[in-house]
């Protein structure tokens, strides 16, 4: 014998069905201090600052870079 059963609701009333936690604010939270630091190192991600940082620690950070570029080329010629 087979019974199925379809249930109908929102993912806040299974929580609540179930007696899982409500996390909603604990996620707005998450998400608001991950946009506050994005925000605060934004000028890491541009390119011109990243050149400026990496070129103080010399010959040895360039080539560094090269390696990581030349392992993404050749990785995402693989995907």
């Amino acid at each position: 014998m087979k019974i199925k059963v379809e249930i109908d609701c929102t993912p806040v009333e299974a929580r609540a069905f179930l007696g899982l936690p409500d996390v909603s604010p604990l996620n707005e939270a998450l998400v608001v201090e991950m946009q506050r630091r994005m925000e605060e190192n934004i000028a890491a991600l541009q390119p011109e600052e990243l050149m400026k940082t990496w070129a103080g620690f010399g010959l040895q950070a360039q080539d560094q870079f090269r390696r990581l570029m030349e392992a993404a080329v050749s990785g995402g010629a693989k995907g």
